[in-house]
């Protein structure tokens, strides 16, 4: 008669565990086996039997309880492999960042996977897999505008203040206009594509019904807007707005009026306006920097929510449509937080580290 081996030495915690493993459904599958084997010992069954059961060899059985013996449980774990030999190493990373850094192939502007497998001689895989670890995306497109304004620190950080700490019992008021907005009209509607998913469709041909101009001014203080539609973008029209909008501001003429506005031609040169309203000071952007007037993030809402993939019949019709928008606005207006991020000057230059930004 065959003896019986004794079973390995076990603690009441690890006992728990190995209980908990053998009976999971969500662990992988090599230590729930491995579990049941060790679980089924500790119960007293032999090796033979507890081989039969789980249809594996007695020496698989014995390997592993010698392991659980020595380790407990983390004998059951696979120890460190390896692996197969890489085929691309380190040489072959450096050899296809190299190669961004070149000038791309005739007849490309810019680099691609392919493009680049095809010089190095490598499969596409190869290079994608190198480019998605260094979080490199060659379609991704980032773009930004750089100010030659020699005084671009002194007037933005005019701006910027006026924003975070403005003067006592004044008004701070973000100025600009958005031009030549068109009427279109074009079919829209829903529509199924061919994989079965809902999008908003949008007809290929319209009609252009004429454009206006939206003249807006954003109180920063507390989100309000004010608006006047145009026909033109004169600067007869741009005071007539500031005219209408020192009417609307409560207590303006008691106040100083902070005025920030772009460089825009129909701002500048008005000296006779400003000498009438001595409370009313304008505060100009850096050249090449009208991104630092708040009014801009909301003629991005306005877009967004009220023009984009709309139709128009006429410019009134576009017109009444900016009111409705202005007006549902106006009822839960809150002031922008500043929060725009310091641009260095390393995220300027055309290299490898830009393409990861």
């Amino acid at each position: 008669m065959p003896r019986k081996a004794s079973p390995p030495p076990c603690t009441e915690k690890d006992r728990q565990t190995l209980k908990e493993w053998a009976g999971s459904r969500s662990m992988e599958a090599r230590l729930v086996e491995r579990a049941r084997m060790i679980y089924k010992l500790l119960d007293g069954e032999s090796v033979s039997k507890v081989a039969s059961d789980l249809k594996v060899r007695p020496n698989t059985i014995i390997d592993w309880r010698n392991r659980f013996a020595i380790q407990g449980i983390a004998g059951l774990y696979d120890r460190p492999r390896s692996g197969k030999p890489p085929k691309y190493d380190e040489e072959f990373r450096a050899q296809v960042l190299k190669t961004l850094e070149q000038p791309p192939p005739h007849g490309q502007s810019c680099w691609d996977g392919p493009a680049v497998a095809r010089l190095l001689g490598a499969s596409d895989d190869a290079v994608w897999r190198v480019l998605r670890k260094q979080n490199i995306c060659l379609a991704r497109q980032r773009s930004w505008c750089v100010s030659t304004d020699p005084e671009f620190a002194t007037k933005a950080a005019d701006i910027v203040g006026l924003y975070l700490a403005p003067p006592e019992r004044a008004l701070v008021i973000s100025v600009d206009e958005k031009p030549s907005i068109q009427a279109l009209e074009r079919a829209t509607g829903y529509v199924c594509t061919s994989n079965g998913k809902i999008v908003r469709g949008l007809k290929s041909t319209y009609k252009r019904h004429g454009t206006l101009n939206l003249f807006a001014a954003l109180n920063v203080a507390t989100g309000a807007i004010h608006t006047l539609t145009t026909e033109f973008k004169r600067r007869v029209e741009f005071l007539a707005f500031m005219d209408q909008v020192l009417l609307e501001l409560p207590g303006s003429n008691e106040k100083e009026i902070h005025v920030i506005l772009d460089n825009y031609c129909i701002h500048k040169r008005n000296d006779e306006w400003l000498a009438r309203h001595p409370n009313v000071k304008f505060h100009f952007t850096p050249t090449s920097a009208s991104w630092l007037n708040q009014v801009e993030i909301w003629f991005g809402i306005l877009s967004r929510k009220a023009l984009k993939n709309a139709s128009f019949q006429s410019v009134n019709e576009l017109c009444a449509a900016i009111e409705a928008f202005v007006e549902a606005y106006q009822l839960n207006a809150k002031p922008f937080v500043w929060r725009k991020r310091e641009v260095k000057g390393s995220q300027l230059r055309n290299t490898i580290s830009n393409l990861c930004k």
